[in-house]
């Protein structure tokens, strides 16, 4: 428990270090840094401030997974999601910077597809290689974070055709994923607290 405490106190100082510097460096160096990176910065704080609350939040007895596995996961996830960050850096600087052809174009709009592909691999890999219980916990939030992610998004749909909200579809459309990520990791702390 202690060992999930300092974790979290980590994740959380590098979660606010990040945001402050998201927020920060734009106002030290003004015009000097891209947009993009100060929205990269902000991102990883809360992404950081997320995992921080995860690793508080779930008991260490229902994650069983073997230490070798945890580390396998752990790496795959890391290469994948920096990869993601990298790519999809690239991606959108080309988009808005050169002017392509269609197909070009969509080849290079796709550009983050593998890597986010590189880490639903490492997913099912995991939950493969888990024992019965652990299984279970995971398919039980994997299912809860779909209904979540399904009825909000139904929702946003019912209110953009009755005009109430204007979301495009775009931006709808790329929130589902880490959406449904980070109603997992919420649902996972919640169901693995029944199996304690």
């Amino acid at each position: 428990m202690a060992r999930t405490a300092s974790t979290s106190w980590r994740l959380l100082a590098a979660a606010v270090a990040c945001g402050l510097a998201g927020l920060a460096l734009p106002q030290l160096l003004p015009g000097r840094l891209p947009d993009m990176f100060t929205g990269l910065l902000v991102g990883l704080g809360i992404g950081l401030a997320f995992a921080a609350l995860l690793a508080w939040q779930l008991p260490d007895a229902c994650d069983a997974a073997p230490a070798a596995l945890r580390r396998r996961y752990t790496r795959e996830m890391v290469l994948a999601m920096a990869a993601y960050v990298v790519v999809l850096t690239v991606s959108i600087s080309v988009l808005k910077r050169v002017d392509l052809a269609p197909l070009p174009r969509a080849l290079v709009a796709l550009l983050p597809v593998p890597p986010i592909a590189m880490s639903l691999r490492a997913m099912v890999r995991y939950i493969r290689d888990v024992d019965e219980m652990q299984q279970r916990i995971e398919l039980e939030a994997v299912s809860l974070a779909t209904a979540f992610v399904a009825l909000g998004y139904m929702t946003g749909g019912f209110l953009q055709s009755a005009k109430v909200i204007d979301v495009p579809a775009s931006a709808a459309m790329i929130w589902v994923f880490p959406l449904l990520c980070m109603a997992y990791g919420l649902a996972k702390a919640v169901v693995a607290r029944r199996y304690r």
